[in-house]
């Protein structure tokens, strides 16, 4: 029968080396994921700011290989869609305040507040 080496490692040593070099590869994995663009995949702009306006007008240009003047159509009917929009959800949490309590309203308020892009 073969007899192992011995090792002149501590077993601590050993997990303490292999922890490091995990999180070494966790944050070289992260910085490469980072520099391929992966943050702004999964960061986008929310729908109805100016900034995620542009880019889905961007986008629109761009795979529909729109004219000028369509471009100027398509900005007039995206712009009374983003203005409904707002319209709507303003009302509509107008009407669900309404119905809460002021206990209920501030915890609404505070939920609201969470969900808004920062």
């Amino acid at each position: 029968m073969l007899k192992a080496a011995p090792s002149s490692w501590s077993p601590k040593l050993a997990v303490g080396i292999t922890l490091t070099l995990v999180f070494l590869c966790g944050v070289a994995a992260g910085a490469v994921a980072m520099n391929l663009g992966v943050h702004n995949l999964l960061h986008q702009p929310a729908f109805d700011t100016p900034a995620g306006k542009a880019l889905y007008f961007e986008h629109l240009q761009k795979e529909l290989d729109l004219t000028p003047a369509q471009s100027e159509q398509i900005q007039s009917v995206l712009n009374d869609f983003w203005l409904y929009y707002r319209t709507v959800l303003s009302d509509s949490k107008a009407r669900v305040e309404q119905l809460l309590n002021e206990e209920q309203r501030k915890k609404f308020e505070r939920m609201l507040q969470e969900r808004q892009p920062r």
